[in-house]
């Protein structure tokens, strides 16, 4: 049955493309992510997909995690509701790169359990947005593997035919589902040669509730509450209500275009973004085989995230390059994690900030009318402060605290590429890549909480990545594409040196010994316009990797248990001892039925298993996400637009759900025999738009219109039941 799918989809071969509405126009977008320079999306011999501000500006995604969700080919994984873990072809968190204006996001404590730090990024503020499926080590290096998800921001506007020029955008918004209000405001002042532009962000979200109609395992029936200095256990007015999972954000950015010739572009950017403190929902809900709650508190206190980035582009013919462009960023990461053990006074406090240079030197040089090279090199150096403490909340006393990494730890890269795009014809065109990349990662280990049987690593890490591809497009309304692509994780601090509680008796320790994994991974895939009215696209997919990093038993000081924050936990560490592959189908049509009328609808299809002979593992890996989609109907006539829409996930039985799932229980439905289970859902969905004046746009919709209550796969948190939306867009 499998695979009669597999062939069935792939005969389909159709994907749409953010419901764009002219299919003839489809296969001459321009995208920059997969060379950092623009080209033809018609010359790519890669899937990506576009997500553009008219379709961020229509379904008002709350975060920047809800964005990549409107491609309906991401799918987002949420522990609480200040998150959103993006899955890519059954890789997530430090398996796939986040790109910011072209600075890597990625740092060196993103972990291989889910991460938040995506909603660090406005999505009021994103022009477009590029994923690129499949390792993009070539081009971007470490952590490539799944894709590369590549956010663009708002640039400064020169003036064109006149002095000077003014542009603002306001924006305020409601949704019900989590009280959500946010409001926005961005303006844009241009002369011929200087442009500024300036935006603020504040967003207020209530605790989410969450439908009505379906398991209830979900329901938060009892919370924890401190009275008098002891925890006591309440019952929940409201089971629907997912009680302190509200918090707010703040974002700032200003840039800078300073433009003195045709030759010249010089463009400064600082963004800036805090969170209130937010609680880890899915461990606030975890309890033991008494019934009892595990924690009292967990929470994260204010991540913070700033960056500054300048670029420099320089368009001159020369007998080295034709453009070229240097990115040079510099980031500051801070954030901090608190928790206390149901009836304990002592709340444990990490606090962890990373500080992170990057440079990239990218340059583009046509040599003749059939070869054109794309080149460059980075250097990356990421620094990692750690420190800790105990607090008792009672007496306000402190007391040391084991880090979570170790302090002062670094880890730094080094790399050199070159791409060449090749047309052996006017209908076949071909692309080779390779990436010469080294890696360093050292840290120093503090004994004072644990007896480490080292007292420093370092690790020194080369790897070599490649890629080649062909496109082969006789007409410019359909093309056939081949690819083969190797990307690479090389560790970093996080996997070498973190000491923490993957699970309430388990604690993973720190292994020097660790290697890069590498994958490989073959597609083909088509894309066509048929009779300017319909648009059919699709693809097949296979990554093997190898060397993959997975926690299994180990000794730490000849002892396979240790305390760890008054737990005995059994000792786990981070290995180089399994291997993994994914296979799947992404496919989707755009069909025009009338000049009003648009059909649009897409699947993502994907099974693996990772297996290691010397544990026993062989189960789909972690972040395999279900059989995912959407189908849209859309009317679209002067000043009006609607679209009624479906989002659909198929279901995980137990048996296919991997072992680190399954042991968290909590976090799913239980099917008949009390087993955990990702149960299938689908909702149905209004959004509505209308340019009221030239001024002014109100969008207005209803989201899981059915209210039913559902949890997305490997999710701590419930997803909104019944939502209506309502936003005032304002211009001038």
């Amino acid at each position: 049955m499998r695979i009669v799918l597999v062939v069935c989809l792939l005969v389909l071969h159709f994907y749409t493309h953010a419901q764009r509405a002219d299919t003839t126009k489809l296969l001459e977008e321009v995208v920059i992510s997969v060379n950092r320079w623009e080209e033809n999306l018609r010359e790519i011999p890669n899937r990506v997909t576009k997500i553009d501000a008219s379709l961020i500006q229509f379904q008002n995604p709350q975060t920047a995690a809800d964005l990549l969700s409107l491609s309906n080919q991401v799918f987002v994984q949420k522990s609480q509701l200040g998150g959103g873990s993006p899955m890519i072809r059954g890789f997530a968190t430090n398996r796939v790169l986040l790109v910011v204006d072209g600075v890597r996001f990625n740092n060196a404590i993103f972990r291989s359990g889910n991460v938040q730090n995506v909603i660090s990024l406005d999505p009021n503020i994103i022009e477009n947005s590029e994923v690129i499926f499949g390792p993009g080590s070539v081009v971007y290096g470490s952590d490539a593997i799944g894709g590369v998800m590549d956010f663009h921001t708002l640039q400064p506007k020169l003036a064109v035919d006149k002095p000077f020029t003014v542009a603002a955008n306001a924006l305020v918004r409601y949704s019900s589902a989590n009280q959500e209000n946010t409001a926005h405001v961005d303006v844009n002042v241009g002369t011929k040669k200087w442009g500024f532009v300036s935006s603020m962000t504040y967003a207020d979200f209530g605790d989410l509730k969450q439908g009505k109609n379906g398991p209830d395992d979900y329901l938060r029936n009892d919370y924890v509450a401190r009275v008098n200095d002891n925890d006591i256990v309440r019952l929940n007015a409201d089971p629907t209500l997912q009680l302190t999972s509200g918090y707010n954000q703040l974002n700032t950015m200003q840039k800078v275009r300073f433009r003195p010739n045709s030759n010249w572009d010089i463009h400064y950017a600082f963004h800036y973004s805090k969170t209130s403190r937010y609680d880890r929902y899915d461990r606030l809900i975890l309890k033991n085989e008494n019934g009892d709650f595990t924690s009292a508190e967990w929470y994260y206190g204010p991540q913070k995230w700033q960056m500054h980035s300048l670029h420099v582009n320089y368009v001159k013919s020369t007998s080295l390059f034709d453009a070229a462009r240097m990115v040079i960023g510099y980031q500051d990461y801070e954030e901090s994690r608190h928790n206390r053990n149901f009836g304990s006074a002592n709340r444990n406090n990490r606090f962890e900030q990373v500080l992170a240079w990057s440079a990239n030197l990218d340059l583009d040089k046509v040599l003749s009318d059939k070869i054109q090279l794309f080149y460059g090199a980075e250097f990356i150096t990421n620094t990692v402060n750690s420190s800790a403490h105990r607090l008792n909340i009672n007496t306000e006393s402190t007391s040391p605290l084991s880090t979570r990494y170790p302090d002062n730890s670094n880890w730094r890269t080094a790399a050199a590429y070159l791409s060449m795009k090749y047309k052996w014809s006017k209908a076949m065109l071909f692309t080779m890549s390779s990436r010469f990349t080294h890696v360093l990662t050292e840290a120093s280990f503090d004994k004072s909480f644990f007896d480490f049987p080292f007292d420093r690593t370092e690790l020194k890490n080369n790897q070599l990545t490649y890629s080649i591809g062909s496109v082969y497009s006789p007409e410019e309304t359909w093309k056939v594409f081949f690819n083969f692509s190797t990307g690479f994780r090389a560790p970093n601090v996080d996997d070498i040196g973190k000491v923490f509680d993957s699970q309430p008796g388990n604690v993973v320790v720190p292994n020097p010994t660790l290697r890069p994994e590498v994958a490989h991974n073959v597609e083909i895939g088509a894309a066509a316009n048929l009779n300017k009215k319909i648009k059919i696209d699709g693809g097949l997919y296979y990554t093997f990797m190898k060397d993959a990093m997975s926690r299994a038993p180990f000794a730490f000081n000849g002892q396979d248990s240790i305390d760890f924050d008054g737990t005995l936990s059994r000792v786990l560490a981070l290995q180089n001892i399994s291997s993994l592959y994914v296979y799947g189908v992404q496919a989707g049509l755009d069909w025009r039925l009338t000049n009003q009328l648009q059909l649009t609808s897409s699947i993502n299809f994907q099974k693996g298993k990772e297996e290691d002979p010397s544990t026993g593992l062989n189960a789909p890996p972690t972040h395999l996400a279900p059989t995912f989609g959407a189908t849209h109907v859309i009317f679209a006539k002067a000043k009006w637009r609607l679209d009624l829409y479906s989002v659909y996930n198929g279901a995980i039985p137990f048996r296919n759900l991997a072992f680190s799932e399954q042991a968290d229980a909590h976090l799913y439905a239980k099917d008949n025999n009390g087993n955990p289970y990702a149960p299938a859902w689908w909702t149905m969905n209004l959004k509505t738009s209308w340019n009221a004046t030239k001024f002014l746009t109100i969008d207005a919709g209803v989201e899981n219109i059915f209210n039913k209550r559902y949890r997305p796969y490997s999710s701590g948190i419930s997803a909104p039941g019944r939502n209506v939306i309502i936003s005032l867009r304002g211009k001038i």
